[in-house]
């Protein structure tokens, strides 16, 4: 899926109405909608559009896309009784923090959005909080999972997804439950970078709260050849591997194991197995593999715009051709956080400094459900405005499918333990 980078200058304009929908498909570090007549409420936009994490990117876009076209399509935010077409404006990050912290700057400044929705990656939103702070813009993060991004005690920021440290260690002590014959011995890798380092942090410390032994523990270079180190845990003869990453190196952890004929009896990933993207590219050779969801089509919420879990998802998938993860669902949950807090404002846009402020307190006390699930943020402690509410459920991929296997009261399926030989 590799992309030319093509630069687009503050003049190049997409004209499509209020909502520019696919700009950020472009791939420019910087797009920006029409302006509209009428009054608007103006969204910005961070995420990878290109770079090595333009899946993930792409899945955020779709989640904050989809919240903005069917707001439009109902006639608009609903604020003191009137309705604002949403205007999203994007900023490419490139897979790189800087870039990142650049792009919320110019979207900040130049084009003066009411607020921000934030980036795929915790190391992004690490670089753009700030950015947050100093201009006292509220953002509404859809994607980051690092508990980093919370230990900060960000004031502007507010994340829709529980931090990795509450979800992979517990998806380990459900598979560890669950073998039979029960696992004794695990192995666990990550790419040294905030998201991938705690996800594999949390995978050890569930590991050892499980009782397993953990024969190895190793971080890795995003970009780095995995079969030396898949070679060498291999050797060591783990029942579990568990991989702390995004798509790509897991993707590649597959890869190499396949290469090597090293099948464990039971391997388990965090967000990416979830993305569309990872069994679309390793085909036969994703089923079995584990992840973390915090949200599927079957939860039993729903909210006044999209209706039920499942209405999202059909319309999602109508949309987009593919079924939504539970990060594109975080995302498109993200504007109905946005709209409950400005209804609740009461503040028509354009919004002044002081009616962003105020927006940011709005957005701290919410309270509410949507098809997502339940949205509270914390107001103190370690995960300080991370919304911590929903359950992780294991999944393991099925001809191509994520299908949920445990806990028990939340399986659709058995899980396939221990994992069959390569083909």
């Amino acid at each position: 899926m590799a992309r030319r980078t093509r630069r687009v200058s503050r003049r190049d304009v997409i004209r499509y109405g209020a909502l520019t929908v696919g700009a950020a498909a472009l791939g420019a570090p910087f797009v920006r909608t029409a302006r509209a007549q009428a009054p608007t409420l103006k969204v910005g936009v961070i995420t990878s559009l290109s770079g090595e994490n333009i899946f993930g990117g792409n899945l955020t876009r779709r989640g904050y896309d989809l919240w903005a076209e069917v707001m439009n399509e109902q006639g608009g935010v609903e604020i003191g009784g009137e309705r604002y077409k949403v205007e999203m404006f994007y900023g490419d990050d490139q897979s790189n923090p800087a870039t990142g912290a650049d792009a919320a700057e110019r979207l900040i400044v130049g084009e003066e959005v009411d607020a921000l929705f934030g980036p795929y990656t915790s190391g992004v939103t690490l670089a753009v909080q700030p950015i947050c702070q100093k201009y006292r813009v509220p953002m509404i993060s859809g994607s980051a999972e690092s508990p980093n991004v919370w230990k900060a005690k960000p004031e502007f920021n507010f994340g829709m997804i529980p931090s990795v440290d509450t979800s992979a260690g517990k998806s380990i002590g459900v598979l560890a439950e669950m073998s039979q014959p029960k696992a004794t011995k695990i192995a666990v890798i990550g790419v040294n970078e905030p998201f991938s380092k705690e996800t594999a942090e949390g995978f050890r410390k569930g590991a050892e709260e499980a009782g397993l032994e953990v024969v190895a523990f190793e971080l890795f270079p995003a970009s780095a050849d995995l079969t030396p180190t898949i070679s060498k845990i291999a050797a060591l003869g783990p029942d579990l591997v568990a991989v702390g990453g995004h798509e790509e190196p897991l993707i590649n952890a597959v890869k190499a194991s396949k290469s090597l004929n090293f099948r464990p009896k039971g391997l388990v990933m965090h967000y990416g197995v979830t993305n569309p993207a990872f069994a679309q590219e390793l085909g036969a050779d994703a089923d079995g593999t584990c992840g973390i969801a915090v949200w599927l089509p079957s939860v039993p919420y729903r909210d006044e715009v999209f209706g039920s879990a499942k209405d999202y998802d059909e319309r999602a998938y109508n949309r987009w051709g593919s079924r939504p993860d539970y990060t594109e669902a975080a995302c498109s949950a993200s504007g109905l956080v946005l709209g409950d807090a400005l209804k609740r404002l009461g503040k028509a846009p354009p919004l002044s400094q002081e009616d962003k402020i105020a927006l940011k307190d709005a957005i701290a006390e919410t309270d509410i459900t949507t098809f997502y699930g339940p949205v509270k943020f914390e107001r103190e402690g370690d995960h300080y405005h991370d919304n911590i509410q929903p359950v992780p459920v294991l999944i393991q991929i099925k001809n191509g499918t994520s299908v949920p296997v445990g806990p028990k009261d939340a399986a659709e399926a058995e899980l396939t333990y221990p994992l069959p030989a390569w083909k």
